[in-house]
């Protein structure tokens, strides 16, 4: 019988979190769930529902295999837009800047 490791599961939606550099309300937000629940979650002091780990995972752009197994599925090109997309609007203008230059060196480089 598979054991779900509610720690583990946490411990991987803090990590995804941190790397989107959201914090937990702007997750909770964008999920639609009760202000304080992720932290429950995060620290695995309430055990999340599918609803629940399907709503995380649509606000940190990731599948439940991430959270579940810890492996990230092999994405699409219409997946790595999206990703994309949703770090784009969390940058400053700044930032954005920036990352379009990068972008643009990346386009000049001949890659095969």
């Amino acid at each position: 019988m598979l054991t779900l490791d509610y720690k583990e599961i946490g411990k991987r939606i803090v990590k995804r979190r941190k790397e989107l550099g959201l914090k937990q309300w702007q997750v909770e937000e964008k999920a639609e769930i009760s202000f304080g629940y992720l932290s429950n979650i995060e620290r695995a002091s309430s055990i999340l529902s599918v609803e629940m780990l399907m709503r995380i995972c649509y606000a940190l752009d990731t599948t439940p295999n991430e959270f579940l197994l810890g492996a990230v599925a092999e994405m699409e090109d219409n997946d790595y837009q999206r990703s994309i997309t949703s770090r784009v609007k969390q940058m400053s203008s700044k930032q954005a800047r920036m990352a379009l230059s990068m972008m643009d060196w990346i386009l000049s480089q001949k890659l095969e």
